[in-house]
């Protein structure tokens, strides 16, 4: 990647009914138009969503000139049927994946390893390498992106950095934030990775911090709570117009924060609305880099 030009990219979640698949694909166009790095398309908890996340990927690679990262979890398939998918989704052109654990079925609490399946992101970034070997005869034709976590995780800052080298052993080319809001734990992360000889690049997750209800939420899911200060002043605001500004100013000075920080890229989680993403963008007041997710540094 250019030097002081980080990559920006966007996470998109395939339509939940065929009623929505409108409005999803024009979110992907819009997006698409700001040429970013890439696309990653999520991947619902125990592959519920295998088959309409493979069809926005289809799409993406039919209709755009954007690289889409497709997401894999460990769950709920074994080892075979992953192996049968990634190969099925490098068949599709997909060239690029995201390797996850991923959430426990609905309805468990815990997450269970199975005897025949794949039991850690360590072991499923090793997994897509052998079918990339398999199919190409050595490595350098797939690249693989692994999660990390600044806050709110369910484990230690040391568990987790100690997972980022075991996924970095297996294969990992770089790692994906996870939600945060306050720019030190990206650079405590990063600093603490660095010390125990974790070499991957960081791209920075980033939320539009424009909807109250949606920050509400996903720290419920994530156990990242959101600034009060940042809720009063979204609380206070005197429309809809006035909050979406506050939550660009608040994201903005996230991001503005993490590029001075070292951030190599940024990935925005756009929840399908492409408004607040691309007003990001826009206040950036940077051009998008064109690097692919493969070259990232």
């Amino acid at each position: 990647m250019p030097r002081g030009r980080p990559t920006v990219s966007f996470e998109l979640y395939p339509p939940r009914t065929p009623a929505s698949e409108a409005s999803a694909w024009e979110t992907v166009e819009r997006l698409a138009a700001a040429a970013p790095d890439f696309f990653s398309v999520t991947y619902g908890a125990s592959g519920s969503t295998r088959d309409a996340s493979r069809t926005l990927v289809r799409r993406i690679l039919a209709e755009t000139t954007v690289a889409p990262i497709a997401h894999l979890t460990c769950v709920g398939s074994t080892r075979a049927e992953l192996a049968r998918f990634v190969g099925e989704l490098v068949d599709d052109g997909v060239r690029d994946f995201l390797a996850l654990r991923g959430d426990p079925p609905a309805g468990e609490r815990e997450w269970v390893p199975r005897p025949d399946g794949v039991n850690s992101t360590a072991e499923l970034v090793a997994l897509i390498r052998s079918v990339e070997h398999a199919r190409f005869g050595a490595t350098g034709a797939l690249s693989v992106a692994v999660a990390a976590y600044p806050a709110g995780s369910h484990h230690t800052r040391t568990q987790d950095v100690a997972a980022l080298r075991d996924k970095q052993a297996a294969g990992a080319d770089f790692a994906i934030t996870q939600v945060f809001y306050d720019p030190a734990a990206y650079v405590g992360l990063v600093e603490e990775a660095r010390a125990a000889g974790v070499v991957l690049p960081m791209v920075a997750g980033i939320i539009p911090m424009t909807d109250p209800r949606r920050l509400t939420r996903l720290a419920q899911l994530t156990g990242v709570p959101v600034p009060e200060p940042l809720l009063e002043r979204l609380a206070a605001a005197v429309d809809d117009d006035d909050r979406h500004r506050i939550g660009i100013d608040a994201t903005t000075a996230l991001v503005d924060d993490v590029v001075a920080a070292g951030a190599p890229g940024l990935h925005l989680f756009t929840f399908n609305q492409h408004r607040p993403a691309l007003d990001v963008v826009e206040r950036l007041r940077r051009p998008l880099s064109t690097t692919s997710p493969r070259t990232t540094s």
